[in-house]
């Protein structure tokens, strides 16, 4: 099936951020554009917003006049629904709640032909359910953009039940000549990427909220360890906390309120006190002039090592061994032992989703947490469990810091912070296997829709599945079974690499 040609008028309903952007994204492809909001004047000024950044473009010299004078001639503001009775293709990019938008479309509905398609950007609402409220079922298909969407590559393209193998066709051969990766998902809650990414959200509010863990440590482990573009409250605050609110309860509340997928109250507390983020000038974080960066615990110097004995297979951690001999530290490799470091007498281990004062059970011991890559990541987190916590912290900060890493002590967390992240996330993409999505979709759509620095299921296998299940059985021990059950997809390649 043929993308819509780019001489058809497009329809955008939602002059906010994600609308304008979509409406960006049709017109640069040269097709007419009205973009169309309830609130006065709102399209007007979201086509004024575009102009600006356009004409910042051109000063930069990125863009040509002529360009982008061309692109802006091609979007409209329209006043009333009644307008778009041209439109081939209609996206609503309202408010996330599916009754409005089965009005909506119902509304739509009256006044457009009978064979435009009527495409929803929900990121978490059943297609089915809109669709199959409409009086045309068959036209209706998600068409799922990320934000910014005139830059974000992704879009899925929601394959409803409901909808004709012609609609869901059309919808993504437009998305690829409008320049996107298309992928193409089933309607179910969260889709692909808000389903896996769920916990990258969750994880962050549970560390907050239950284990005091500072905001700016979380961050930092994740994105100055973890390699994520952006930590997750610093996140939370761009998509505005109401949506990310929005989209956590449509998820929780379509999978039979699994605990895994529940809100936190931390999040419903910044709502209901109207901080929603870098729109309101405060979240998680405030956004105002003067304001210092949020505080992230740093351990002070410790001893600098001359030798440490590296033990057993440290498997996604072994390029420590390498980096401490290049920074001139004598290293001892010994076969076959439990895997750790030791330095000075204390076991460094990369965390198994236990606890260090497990640990110290058997020998003294400091855990680490994950990173995506040891040699170029710029902090290490830590933890001690109760026993001289002081001494063997300041032994394990000053080898981190020998290595050039700056190092944040943290409590003794179950799977801290990096490692229960991204176990968890991997859990939930493991999920989606036994629903018959690829691996290299799933990949694909983490990459390419929220810029993960490597797709779940491939970072799985780059720790080492018998490992990642070790963590969430720890942590479904220690936490609960409710969030943190293994997959049993997850469960049978951790066997399969046990096998082999």
């Amino acid at each position: 099936m043929a993308a819509l040609p780019s001489s058809a008028e497009v329809a955008v309903i939602g002059a906010g951020t994600m609308g304008a952007g979509i409406a960006r994204v049709a017109a640069a492809a040269g097709h007419p554009v009205l973009v169309y909001d309830t609130r006065e004047g709102a399209a007007a000024r979201a086509i004024d917003t575009i102009r600006t950044d356009l004409d910042r473009q051109v000063e930069r010299g990125k863009l040509l006049r002529t360009d982008a004078e061309s692109l802006i001639g091609r979007l409209h503001p329209a006043l009333h629904l009644d307008v778009m009775g041209r439109a081939r293709m209609v996206i609503e990019a309202i408010v996330e709640d599916r009754d409005a938008k089965i009005a909506l479309f119902r509304d739509v509905e009256r006044v457009v032909l009978p064979d435009a398609i009527l495409a929803t950007n929900t990121s978490s609402i059943s297609v089915n359910a809109i669709g199959g409220a409409l009086k045309h079922p068959g036209r209706c298909v998600g068409m799922h953009f990320f934000n910014p969407a005139h830059l974000m590559p992704l879009v899925e393209v929601v394959a409803a039940l409901t909808a004709s193998e012609e609609a869901i066709e059309t919808v993504t051969a437009t998305a690829i000549a409008w320049g996107k990766r298309a992928i193409r998902v089933n309607s179910t809650p969260g889709f692909v990427v808000n389903r896996v990414a769920r916990p990258y959200y969750a994880e962050a509010l549970r560390a907050r909220s239950e284990f005091f863990a500072g905001l700016g440590d979380v961050d930092a482990a994740l994105t100055e360890s973890g390699g994520f573009r952006m930590g997750p409250f610093r996140l939370m605050d761009m998509i505005g906390n109401d949506v990310n609110y929005a989209v956590t309860r449509s998820v929780f509340e379509a999978f039979g309120y699994d605990r895994r997928f529940a809100p936190s109250l931390l999040q419903q507390e910044l709502v209901d006190a109207g901080r929603l983020g870098r729109k309101t000038g405060r979240g998680y974080y405030a956004y105002e002039p003067q304001v210092p960066e949020p505080h992230v615990e740093e351990s002070p110097a410790g001893p600098a090592p001359s030798r440490v004995v590296a033990h057993g297979d440290l498997g996604v951690a072994a390029p420590l061994v390498a980096l401490a001999r290049a920074r001139g530290i004598l290293v001892e490799e010994r076969a076959g032992d439990a895997p750790r470091i030791e330095v000075d007498g204390v076991s460094l281990k990369l965390t198994d989703g236990a606890l260090a004062t497990e640990h110290e059970r058997v020998r003294p011991t400091v855990l680490f947490d994950l990173a995506l890559d040891y040699e170029t990541c710029t902090r290490i987190v830590i933890a001690t469990g109760l026993a001289d916590g002081a001494r063997r912290g300041a032994v394990a900060a000053g080898f981190f810091q020998a290595l050039g890493k700056r190092v944040t002590p943290l409590s003794d967390i179950p799977g801290m912070i990096v490692m229960r992240t991204v176990t968890a996330i991997a859990n939930e993409a493991s999920t989606m296997l036994s629903e018959g999505i690829s691996d290299e979709t799933i990949d694909l759509a983490m990459t390419l829709g929220v810029s993960y620095p490597l797709g779940p299921l491939a970072w799985g296998t780059r720790i080492g599945w018998a490992r990642v299940l070790t963590v969430l059985e720890n942590m479904s021990r220690l936490l609960g079974p409710e969030r943190y059950r293994p997959a049993y997809v997850l469960r049978l390649r951790a066997l399969g690499a046990a096998a082999s």
